[in-house]
C-alpha cells in the first residue's frame, strides 16, 4: 500500500512538472512574441507616420518581425474606443503554443505516461500475486500462509516463528507457482548490494530447513546446486 502511495505521488509530481514546464515555455514564447510584435509595429508606424492600416502596413510590419515563423500569422487591428486611433498587433494562443519549445514538457509527459503504465502493470502483477497467495492460503504440505496477517501457520493453527529474513524467503517460495527459486532470484531480492551472497544464502537455508521440517511436511531441496524448491516430504 505504501509503495502504491509513493508511486502515485511520483506520478502526480511528474504531471505537475510537465504542466508547469509546458506553461513556462508558452509564457516565455508569449513574451518574446509580444515584444517582437510591439517592436515591429512601432517601427512600422514610425516609418508610415500614420495610424491607417493598409496592405503596405502589413507588409512592412511582417518585414520587421525578427521571429520568422511569426510572419504572416500575426494580425494588425485598430482600437477605436479612445479619442485617437491606436494600432495593435495580435497573435493567437495556438500560434504561440506551436512556436514555443515544448520538447522538455513532452519529455516529462512521456515519462508520466510511462510511469502510469508501470503503475498499471505493477498493480495487475500484485493483483495476480494476491490471487495466487489466496489460492495457497489453503495450505501446502501442512503449512498455511495468511495474507491478511502476513504469517505462516501450521496445520493445527500454530504460528510458525521465523526470522525476518526466513519469513521473506518463505514468502518468495509461496509466491512462486512452482514453489522453487533460483539462487540468483533469492540473492538479488534479499541481498541486492552484496556481490557474492552464496555463503549467506547457504547459512539461511541451513537454518530454515529444520524450522520448516518441524512445523510441516515440507522440506527444502537443492535443485542441481542452482535453485531451491519446497517439496512435500
Amino acid at each position: 500500500m505504501r509503495q502504491q502511495q509513493y508511486a502515485a505521488v511520483v506520478l502526480f509530481a511528474l504531471i505537475i512538472a510537465s504542466s508547469l514546464t509546458s506553461f513556462g515555455c508558452y509564457s516565455c514564447m508569449s513574451r518574446l512574441v509580444n515584444e517582437d510584435m510591439d517592436r515591429a509595429l512601432a517601427i512600422t508606424m514610425q516609418e508610415q507616420q500614420s495610424d491607417v492600416i493598409c496592405q503596405d502596413t502589413i507588409h512592412i510590419f511582417n518585414s520587421h518581425l525578427k521571429i520568422a515563423d511569426l510572419r504572416g500569422k500575426a494580425t494588425l487591428a485598430v482600437n477605436t474606443r479612445g479619442k485617437h486611433f491606436k494600432a495593435y498587433a495580435h497573435c493567437s494562443e495556438a500560434t504561440i503554443f506551436r512556436l514555443s519549445d515544448q520538447r522538455p514538457a513532452m519529455l516529462l509527459w512521456t515519462l508520466s505516461f510511462m510511469w502510469a503504465l508501470f503503475m498499471w502493470y505493477k498493480r495487475n502483477r500484485d493483483k495476480t500475486d494476491t490471487q495466487l497467495l489466496s489460492i495457497k492460503k489453503e495450505g501446502f504440505g501442512g503449512l498455511t500462509y495468511s495474507e491478511e496477517e502476513d504469517r505462516f501457520y501450521t496445520a493445527d493453527g500454530q504460528t510458525v516463528n521465523l526470522t525476518p529474513m526466513q519469513h521473506q524467503l518463505m514468502g518468495m517460495f509461496f509466491r512462486s507457482p512452482s514453489y522453487s527459486l533460483t539462487k540468483n532470484e533469492i540473492c538479488d531480492a534479499l541481498w541486492p548490494k552484496k556481490p557474492d551472497a552464496n555463503d549467506t544464502l547457504y547459512t539461511l537455508i541451513r537454518r530454515l530447513k529444520p524450522v520448516i521440517e518441524q512445523h510441516s511436511n515440507l522440506k527444502i531441496e537443492s535443485d542441481r546446486g542452482k535453485a531451491y524448491k519446497l517439496r512435500i516430504n
